[in-house]
């Protein structure tokens, strides 16, 4: 038995502090909270407990030290990228964050699910890192958002993929594309429903599927139990992708208020991504996607303020590298500053995250849930920037970082 004592920990659903913070763990999982310390005591002083952190939307196998990105699709076999999530994951645990969805490549594997790979890994103690929900490869079609040809303008015939690598036109391909994913290990399905900032060609709200090639898509994948989700930043296309029963929206930086009603009426997730509208440096970008940023960040960090005002269901994603990986509570920070309550930030990377992933054994400091537990020096009700400077993580019942 392992005592975790502090001077609080956060109620999620209540949105509280309770004082003091203490935690019985037996194994991987929280046995008692509160009562007195008992067994081996971790004491943590004036720090507050909080659920291990979520991050819904996260590239580990791309990004960190070492990557060239103008080149890594063509100079990176699978080996160096799995290596280099290793890295990306570790820094991604010791900032606090336990779980994570890792949401598809665009660049050649040959048809490994690289992700898959690094979650085994993950899981069976091998490497440290977060809990990882894998979608394999991200499906889209020739010339979408994520071919690698739309990022740069590469001649035919370089860098070609296939339908198991995520290139998949017409019902008949999507539906092949699927099932490949989910054959080998894919959680969750991530297709291209729209343009992007950093696509070169068409405006990046354009929807890139067919209203029927995004039926099959769901189909094929919820009639496996496993949930869709959709890149997605332009309003119209937003509306096809609800309508298409997609189950969450990665950015949706372009909504209106038409879109953002069909979301509350579907209970269609939004993953936020908002800080990149801050970070992401596209100085050195054609000039045709500084525009595109240009249009689109000041609408996104408006938009995500209507969805939350109109009760979208909210889930906390980065989208790194396109932020650092292991600056992943920057977002917190961006939601805060935008207009966000805390609590509701908070919510969005436990509760509310855990709902999206269909879990029920995270998200919350409570008896009989897995012990994935945080300490943060002070109050994030109050100051949520306390979420950067994480100094206590646990995962499964096992201490990962306690810099006390």
């Amino acid at each position: 038995m392992l005592t975790l004592k502090a001077a609080g920990l956060l109620d999620v659903d209540a949105g509280e502090i309770v004082r003091p913070g203490i935690l019985q763990i037996d194994g991987e999982r929280i046995v008692a909270v509160g009562g007195s310390a008992s067994g081996d005591v971790i004491d943590l002083g004036e720090q507050v407990l909080l659920p291990g952190l979520m991050d819904m939307e996260v590239n580990l196998l791309m990004g960190g030290r070492g990557e060239q990105p103008g080149l890594s699709q063509v100079q990176d076999d699978p080996p160096t990228r799995l290596l280099r999530a290793v890295g990306n994951a570790r820094r991604t645990l010791r900032a606090g964050f336990t779980t994570v969805r890792n949401l598809g490549l665009f660049v050649k594997t040959g048809g490994y699910l690289l992700d898959v790979a690094l979650s085994k890994a993950i899981d069976a103690g091998w490497i440290d890192g977060p809990r990882v929900v894998p979608a394999g490869h991200a499906i889209t079609p020739t010339g979408g958002h994520l071919d690698p040809t739309m990022f740069q303008a590469l001649a035919p015939g370089v860098l070609p993929l296939t339908v198991e690598e995520g290139i998949a036109n017409g019902v008949d391909e999507v539906r092949k594309a699927v099932r490949y994913q989910i054959k080998h290990g894919a959680q969750l399905i991530k297709v291209c429903a729209s343009g992007g900032v950093m696509s070169l060609t068409g405006p990046p709200g354009a929807q890139h599927y067919s209203d029927e090639e995004l039926r099959a898509i769901v189909d094929e994948a919820h009639r496996r139990g496993l949930r869709v989700a959709a890149h997605t930043h332009g309003a119209d296309a937003v509306k096809h992708a609800v309508a298409a029963g997609i189950d969450c929206i990665e950015h949706g930086f372009l909504v209106d208020d038409e879109a953002i009603a069909e979301m509350v009426r579907h209970g269609t997730f939004l993953v936020t991504t908002r800080r990149l509208a801050d970070a992401m440096d596209v100085s050195h970008a054609p000039p045709e996607l500084q525009a595109k940023a240009a249009e689109m960040f000041p609408r996104a960090r408006k938009s995500v303020v209507a969805a939350y005002e109109a009760g979208v269901k909210i889930a906390v994603g980065t989208d790194a590298p396109a932020i650092p990986h292991g600056r992943n509570a920057d977002e917190l920070v961006t939601l805060v500053n935008l207009g966000l309550p805390p609590v509701a930030v908070l919510r969005a990377a436990t509760i509310t995250a855990a709902e999206l992933i269909d879990v029920t054994d995270r998200g919350r400091l409570a008896e009989g849930l897995l012990a994935d537990i945080i300490a943060v020096p002070g109050n994030p009700l109050q100051d949520i920037t306390v979420t950067q400077d994480v100094r206590f993580v646990m995962k499964g019942g096992k201490v990962y970082a306690n810099k006390n």
